[in-house]
């Protein structure tokens, strides 16, 4: 199993959304890298959701894919904001992957708290200018931050 970090506007779809409707596509995702992330997904992986460009930013729960990448619906659609004109129905150039909400974490999990945990000084979440929306995290990184919350993945 692989750990993934997904990071949503809480004004969007944050995790209380995504506790509501249960489970939810992850897509109009845009860039290249993390189109890539989403492609190594597989069911069962166990993801961070964590909550961007708010006031505090941080990690409010944890989701788990439930369907690998298949083709974005929303770059076919010209209605929606993530449509793409040149990506071919026959190879599509954008993915999605499903996810469900798993559990939300006590208390959120914040950036400042998350730069201190053991492992995540080398992830690019906690660097400067790091903007993708979706990153791999390690079993340390994903266990760190479990136990800052007073979780363990074996309750998951």
């Amino acid at each position: 199993m692989s750990h993934w970090l997904l990071k949503s506007e809480p004004e969007v779809f944050g995790y209380p959304d995504l506790e509501r409707v249960e489970r939810e596509s992850w897509n109009g995702v845009r860039n290249y890298q993390a189109r890539n992330f989403l492609r190594q997904m597989a069911a069962g992986d166990l993801c961070l959701f964590y909550h961007s460009r708010n006031k505090t930013p941080g990690v409010a729960g944890v989701a788990r894919v439930t369907r690998a990448a298949s083709p974005d619906d929303l770059q076919f659609d010209p209605a929606s904001a993530y449509f793409d004109p040149t990506s071919d129905p026959d190879q599509p150039r954008w993915s999605m992957v499903e996810v469900e909400a798993v559990c939300a974490f006590p208390t959120l999990l914040t950036l400042e708290t998350i730069r201190a945990l053991p492992g995540w000084e080398t992830s690019p979440l906690t660097r400067k200018g790091s903007r993708l929306s979706v990153l791999p995290v390690t079993a340390e990184q994903f266990e760190a931050a479990l136990a800052a919350v007073g979780l363990h993945a074996d309750h998951l």
